[in-house]
Order: C-alpha cells, then sequence, then structure tokens
C-alpha cells in the first residue's frame, strides 16, 4: 500500500495512490461507513486498527467499488509524513563512508563496525517533490544524498533488533540536502553537522508499507535487508547507481540503537545515510583522484539553482526537486569574526 500527504488548497489531506491516482482516504472510508482521519501522524496514532482500514479501502478501489479520485489541477503531493514528530540520519554504508575517508586522505575509522551511529536533523524543514529555495550559504558547494528512510509506525522504548523491524511502518525516498561548505566548517568544532544539513530534507513521493517491498526482502540475523537498486540523476543525467541491501547496518539495528532509552513515536522518520556514490562530496574525490592519475585537471560538480536532482529506488518511486533561491540574501559565512 502506498499512502501519501497532498494539498490542493493549502491544507495537507491523507490519500491513498493506487494505479497512478490519488484517492482521499477520509472520504472513502466514510463512504465505506467507519471513520479514519485526514492527517498522517493521526492515521499513524491508530496502528493497526486504521492500517488494516486503509487497506480495505485499497482493494476496494482495486474491485472497483470505488471510483472517486482526486482531480483537482491545484493537487500537489507534499512530504508522506509533513512534520514527523523527529528525524534521524544515520550512516549505515560502509562503501560511502570508507570512500569520503580514502578520499580525504584518512584511514577508515574502526568504530563504524562497533555500532550504528545517526545525529538529529531538523523535522520542521521537511519537504516533498518539487522546489526547494535555498540561500545564498547553501549553494555554496551545495550537495544532494541518496537514501532510504523508514517511518516508526508505534511507539517503543528500548527496542532489541529482533523485534525492531515490526515498528517500521513503511519505507520512501529521502534526499539529506547538505551545504558543504557550512558543513566543513562547524563539524571543526566536533559537535556534528548543524546549519550545514538543517535548511532542507526531502522524502517522498509516498510512503510505502512493508508488504509491497516483501519480494526483495532479504532476511538477516539482525534485522531485513532489501534488494533495491537506487539511483540519482542530476539534470537528467546518471550520477549514482548503488542498492540498497548493501547497508551495513540494518534499519533494525538503527532501531535497536535510537529507542535506548528514549521513546520512538509514530511518524519518526530514520534515514539510512548516503549510498556508496550517493553525492558530490564522495563522486567528486573520487573523480578528481581519476584525473590526478591521468594527469588532468578535474572541476567539482556541486547543485546549482535551476538544478533537478532526480532520486529513485525501486518500488519506492521516484522523488524529484529543483533547486530554488530564497529571495533574502543574507550570508552567515561573511559574519565570521576575525581570530588573527
Amino acid at each position: 500500500m502506498k499512502l501519501v500527504s497532498y494539498t490542493t488548497k493549502k491544507k495537507d489531506r491523507l490519500g491513498i495512490f493506487v494505479e497512478g491516482k490519488i484517492y482521499n482516504l477520509q472520504e472513502c472510508a466514510a463512504g465505506m461507513g467507519f471513520e479514519l482521519p485526514n492527517r498522517m501522524r493521526r492515521f499513524l496514532r491508530g496502528g493497526d486498527e486504521f492500517m488494516n482500514l486503509a487497506r480495505q479501502v485499497e482493494q476496494a478501489i482495486k474491485d472497483g467499488k470505488i471510483t472517486s479520485f482526486v482531480s483537482d489541477e491545484n493537487l500537489k503531493l507534499l512530504a508522506p509524513i509533513p512534520n514527523p514528530p523527529s528525524c534521524r540520519d544515520g550512516y549505515a554504508f560502509r562503501q560511502h563512508v570508507a570512500t569520503a575517508r580514502r578520499n580525504r586522505g584518512v584511514e577508515m575509522i574502526p568504530e563504524f563496525d562497533q555500532y550504528p551511529i545517526f545525529y538529529f536533523t531538523n523535522h520542521n524543514a521537511i519537504f516533498g517533490e518539487g522546489e526547494i529555495r535555498v540561500e545564498d550559504d547553501h549553494l555554496q558547494k551545495l550537495d544532494f544524498e541518496l537514501e532510504a528512510a523508514i517511518v516508526i509506525g508505534k511507539e517503543g522504548r528500548n527496542i532489541s533488533v529482533e523485534e525492531a523491524d515490526s515498528f517500521i511502518v513503511g519505507y520512501l525516498i529521502m534526499n539529506d540536502l547538505s551545504a558543504r561548505v557550512l558543513q566543513m566548517e562547524e563539524m571543526k568544532l566536533n559537535l556534528g553537522p548543524a546549519k550545514g544539513k538543517d535548511f532542507a530534507t526531502s522524502i517522498g513521493p509516498w510512503l510505502v508499507t512493508p508488504d509491497e517491498l516483501e519480494p526483495h526482502k532479504i532476511s538477516a540475523e539482525n534485522g531485513n535487508k532489501y534488494d533495491l537498486r537506487m539511483t540519482a540523476k542530476h539534470n537528467g543525467k546518471l550520477i549514482s547507481d548503488g542498492n540498497m541491501k548493501d547497508m551495513n547496518w540494518t534499519f533494525a539495528e538503527i532501531i535497536e540503537r535510537a529507542s535506548y532509552g528514549v521513546r520512538l513515536l509514530p511518524g519518526d522518520v530514520i534515514g539510512s545515510g548516503t549510498v556508496g556514490t550517493g553525492c558530490y562530496l564522495e563522486l567528486n574525490g573520487t573523480w578528481a583522484l581519476e584525473a590526478k592519475e591521468k594527469g588532468k585537471d578535474f572541476k567539482p560538480i556541486w547543485l546549482n539553482v535551476g538544478d533537478e536532482i532526480e532520486l529513485e529506488i525501486t518500488g519506492l518511486g521516484i522523488l524529484k526537486n529543483k533547486i530554488g533561491k530564497s529571495k533574502k540574501n543574507r550570508s552567515i559565512l561573511a559574519k565570521k569574526k576575525n581570530i588573527s
């Protein structure tokens, strides 16, 4: 089942995506004699009961018993969870970490293999498909990050890896947009990324329930993996090609770590981290080394205003974003204090 959040008149609504059409879930449910909420977070708090009712709606649509879908020229897909309670991002792909470190001339950090890590990003700066407007400083080496993400479906604390997959209500695509100049400057102070990451994270295009990915599932000792191709295109050109099965830490392991001593809530979003080859920070370093070996010059590539970045994951759809520029023109990089 594919669940979406959408808008037609500046109010988000909960829909179900079936065979290329969006149906208003609340209206369809009402026509079948039961009630469902019209917002994703309220729906998720209803747990299995609401999910089972939504499946009845989906079946009625497939059987031709419901034919009224959303038809509005103003329809726009939003992030499936427009305002998640929290948004964490993991670091699960060893290839990405090892290659990025190699390109910087540093050894692979052994702690990567000891436990899964994550950071909190801004859950109030979540976008769906479409234009994302950024500030001038964000355009200083603006990067994409090709990731998968999960959404938590029920509350839990100290969740074991053995039960963690049952807490996943669905999967989606994530693009962790990154302003690399801001990020690299602030990370010298060892508190992790902040202004380099907190301005925009896009997720979507819809929330895909685990049953739809069953043919791609790889059962493992420490949680499920999925054989799903992950690609990125920049202005139509393929630049990244990886696979979700290459996660060295499973989402179950990340959930176990994230829930230690704290509650996870329905609607919480957790990203996988960047797949190998899944960002320009990694790609530019690799291409620069290759060019150097051939005695050639190399000019790094980054995202610019007007560019389109398109992320695709098998079974999860395509997430497209276009880079726009904010009307404001203020730089925090220019306001640094002189310490000389």
